[in-house]
């Protein structure tokens, strides 16, 4: 048995970023993840011009950007052709901590900021499952049994922090996971080299049965990201890489793109999506990244939100941690939850109203309409997907009222 202040389940931008800050804060912190890193993960790849600005940091943004694709903006392409085309770098004064979003692999970011933590002072067990969380007699969680190499281990823990991505461990061994009912989507991601026509700009291309990302990432390759619902998980009967490659190729605007292409990766599957634990804490818990709330990919909000919930609970962790009595520690964790909802709720509300335009495809195809006209709007929202514009920008009611003109 061992012991540690504070225990960080998961190894991703959410976990490593936590461990970070909370080593930052004087904090004695242990890491577990399941895999041995450098590992993959279906993911976009894409991290935000603000969440650069963690990056920098934790001392892993210059490592990062040698390795990365820039990316200037967006493009969305809508079920009726029409084009949002919005960039960083636009005339409404918001910048980002830099003037371009980072398209980079996983197994090089996580491994990148996973080395952060531990020149941090963060002790990083690899290969260390999670089975269980050990509890108090009132309930409070004491620590986790982890299964290693050498076997089953008990380490105890003042905290305990779930980074442990959509199917967190330890939000749904604490019952707090939940799943929403709108949207259920399912992702297949692949990674392909000598996709056509392919520039500084991420692109979205929404049809009737899904959408597709397409973005630059490390080493010259595509990040090719299909998101359907999950209704059509049956029709991948013939495996996961056909209904990819079939999908596209039944795409007129993709397929004379992906015509030369080569997929270099196999097809990695993820979701469903649209899970928001029913609060991100428990006594002597706290949830953080997609364990805490993943609505959807399309915005890629995923990374950044990662970074930014393990820079925000530091303080908070802190509190808990050095809580001399119950009250106080679970003041701490409430304090925890009403910083989340201040930090993100206007982006939840922005996403949510993406989240509708792009299941319904009139409302996608008029929004497109009218952004296709109006370029300084495009330019808010796809600031806003960036996380450097504030979401009240958008959400203002006058600022509303220009998707109706």
């Amino acid at each position: 048995m061992s012991s540690v202040p504070v225990l960080i389940v998961g190894g991703g931008p959410a976990g490593s970023s936590a461990a970070w800050h909370c080593a930052q804060a004087g904090l004695e912190v242990c890491l577990v993840d399941r895999a041995r890193f450098p590992r993959a993960k279906p993911c976009a790849e894409y991290v935000s011009p603000e969440g650069s600005r963690i990056l920098h940091a934790m001392g892993a943004l210059d490592t990062l950007e040698q390795q990365a694709a820039l990316l200037t903006g967006m493009v969305v392409h809508a079920p009726s052709g029409a084009r949002i085309h919005g960039e960083f770098v636009a005339r409404h004064g918001f910048r980002g901590f830099r003037d371009k979003g980072l398209g980079i692999r996983r197994e090089i970011l996580d491994t990148v900021l996973l080395e952060r933590a531990r020149a941090a002072g963060v002790t990083v067990l690899e290969d260390a499952k999670v089975e269980s969380l050990t509890q108090d007699g009132t309930g409070r969680v004491t620590g986790a049994v982890v299964r290693t190499a050498d076997g089953l281990r008990t380490i105890t823990a003042a905290l305990v922090i779930g980074a442990d991505g959509l199917r967190s461990v330890v939000s749904r061994r604490l019952g707090l996971a939940h799943q929403s009912r709108w949207p259920r989507r399912v992702a297949l991601v692949a990674h392909y080299r000598g996709v056509a026509g392919m520039g500084s700009l991420g692109e979205m291309h929404v049809t009737r049965t899904g959408y597709v990302g397409l973005a630059q990432v490390s080493g010259g390759l595509v990040n090719v990201a299909l998101v359907v619902p999950r209704r059509l998980a049956g029709a991948m009967r013939e495996g996961t890489d056909a209904y990819l490659e079939q999908w596209l190729a039944a795409q007129p605007s993709l397929a004379p793109r992906f015509a030369g292409a080569q997929r270099v990766t196999p097809v990695r599957a993820t979701g469903p999506f649209a899970s928001r634990a029913t609060r991100p804490w428990a006594p002597g818990a706290m949830l953080t990244g997609d364990a805490a709330d993943f609505f959807d990919p399309f915005t890629g909000e995923g990374i950044y939100a990662g970074l930014r919930g393990g820079e925000l609970l530091a303080e908070y962790a802190v509190a808990a941690v050095h809580a001399t009595s119950r009250t106080a520690h679970v003041r701490a964790l409430h304090g925890y939850e009403r910083a989340r909802r201040a930090t993100f709720a206007g982006k939840w509300r922005v996403e949510h109203l993406i989240g509708l335009a792009v299941g319904m495809p009139p409302l996608l195809n008029h929004a497109a309409r009218v952004l296709s006209r109006d370029r300084d709007l495009a330019d808010l929202l796809i600031g806003v997907t960036g996380d450097f514009v504030p979401p009240s920008a958008v959400l203002r009611p006058r600022t509303l009222l220009r998707f109706f003109a």
